[in-house]
């Protein structure tokens, strides 16, 4: 397994989500237990209804559990208040969902400044766009761009921080497959420059092979957990 540390930086035990609605109980998470290491690359695979986006959630500080323990380093995740999960999130997550999020009356510079603005240590919005291959993009606006583009601008907003983990939902559900890749591209040199934890959830199993572990989950639980003895390229990989 290619991780640059050993070191945990987050440990999960009996994590349980029970979503009620009226009096129909939903399961979404049934007693998952797992460790992410600091800079590792891990795929969250699984199909629809799996449990994927609310096991990241939780990660996240997006969620609380119904049962069990999060814990990111020595911070416990499952007994935090809000306004601990508020600063959690702020000073040490990136986010990246399917859909992009960009303000539309916002440049792609504006749009990550948004961020840069209330972090301690950010980069520049022009480092952050050049970063994604977007530094000759700065002052157009999302209707200006491609899907791609403003997913890569939304993937730049994310990283400007510096946070120690990236969690994406699904960077690339929204994309065709050439477009994709460009955005892999991006989240795997992040990972491997930039020391980044990356957790990515996806439904399509080639993606699984640019990972260091692969977790597949299935009705709420983690059914296995794979290791790529070699990574590939998003470049080396069909879908």
């Amino acid at each position: 397994m290619n991780i640059p540390s050993q070191q945990v930086m987050f440990v999960a035990r009996g994590l349980t989500k029970v979503y009620r609605m009226g009096e129909v109980e939903v399961h979404a998470l049934r007693g998952v237990d797992l460790d992410i290491y600091s800079g590792e690359f891990v795929v969250l695979l699984g199909p629809s209804g799996s449990g994927k986006s609310t096991l990241l959630n939780i990660l996240g500080g997006l969620d609380v559990p119904t049962d069990g323990t999060a814990r990111w380093q020595d911070h416990d995740l499952t007994g935090a208040d809000e306004t601990e999960l508020t600063r959690y999130r702020r000073e040490h997550v990136g986010f990246v969902f399917q859909f992009y999020n960009l303000i539309p009356s916002l440049t792609a510079r504006e749009n990550v400044a948004l961020v840069t603005e209330m972090s301690r240590d950010p980069m520049t919005p022009e480092e952050a766009l050049k970063l994604v291959g977007l530094g000759d993009r700065l002052d157009h606006f999302p209707s200006q761009m491609s899907g791609g583009e403003q997913q890569r601008v939304a993937i730049a907003r994310a990283v400007a921080k510096r946070p120690d983990v990236l969690l994406c939902d699904e960077p690339t559900g929204a994309l065709d497959y050439p477009t994709g890749k460009l955005v892999l591209e991006v989240i795997a040199r992040i990972n491997n420059e930039l020391g980044t934890t990356a957790v990515v959830i996806t439904h399509n199993a080639p993606i699984a092979k640019i990972a260091d572990r692969v977790m597949r989950l299935a009705d709420g639980r983690i059914a296995s957990i794979e290791e790529n003895a070699e990574r590939l390229t998003p470049a080396e990989i069909t879908w």
